[in-house]
């Protein structure tokens, strides 16, 4: 039987990518403090600026504030969404039950190769010659990406990716800007240390414990 062509419309990839490098623009600025809080943005405003049509500028904008990093203001503009204490804790809950299993996961099947490889991916990324609100997030982020991705859970790297790859987490972590950045890197060796012991519940429990200290943190930079 012949099946009828679909009524698809023609994908214009020159287009998705213009939308992205506009998306990586702005998360950019997001980061730099160029975008605060106090900022309307405008897709016209913002296509004149870049020299380039409003679609791939409202394609950003929509991404964005479908992963919850702006909101609707008013006539079609947007700003910032701010993170109520409330969602911030709920995203460190989230991260402890997901970093949390990758741990036991890892001290139940840690190999002597497998702990010199994080003590030398941890050096590598804390070994920074910028030391910006930027080299910080990636720094942090990358660290604890790799206890995930080590762990061989595919739906857990996809749950962390998730969390972290939202725009919204960049937005967050800019933030701990207004207190000292180098505490947001945390005790990283120490939790391969206990990961090294095999005892899966202190694991956990170190884990749970280094990333309340995260959530403290950024509650203090919040309120700052």
């Amino acid at each position: 039987m012949k099946v009828d062509a679909l009524a698809l419309q023609s994908i214009r990839p020159e287009r998705r990518r213009l939308a992205d490098e506009v998306y990586d623009q702005l998360i950019k600025a997001i980061l730099a403090n160029e975008i605060t809080s106090d900022d309307v943005l405008v897709q016209e405003k913002l296509a004149s600026e870049l020299q380039i049509s409003r679609t791939p500028v409202r394609e950003a904008l929509m991404r964005m504030e479908r992963e919850g990093v702006l909101e609707v203001s008013h006539r079609g503009s947007f700003r910032l969404y701010r993170m109520t204490q409330k969602e911030v804790h709920e995203l460190y809950q989230a991260r402890a039950a997901i970093e949390g299993q990758a741990a036991r996961i890892l001290a139940a099947n840690h190999t002597d190769e497998l702990i010199a490889d994080l003590r030398l991916f941890i050096e590598q990324e804390e070994d920074m010659q910028s030391t910006t609100v930027q080299d910080y997030f990636h720094a942090n982020r990358n660290i604890h990406r790799r206890f995930v991705e080590l762990a061989n859970n595919r739906f857990l790297l996809e749950m962390f990716d998730m969390i972290w790859g939202k725009a919204m987490a960049f937005q967050l972590f800019s933030t701990i800007e207004s207190v000292d950045l180098k505490k947001s890197l945390g005790d990283h060796i120490a939790l391969v240390d206990v990961i090294a012991t095999g005892d899966r519940t202190a694991t956990l429990e170190a884990f749970t414990q280094h990333i309340q200290d995260g959530f403290d943190l950024q509650i203090e930079s919040l309120g700052a």
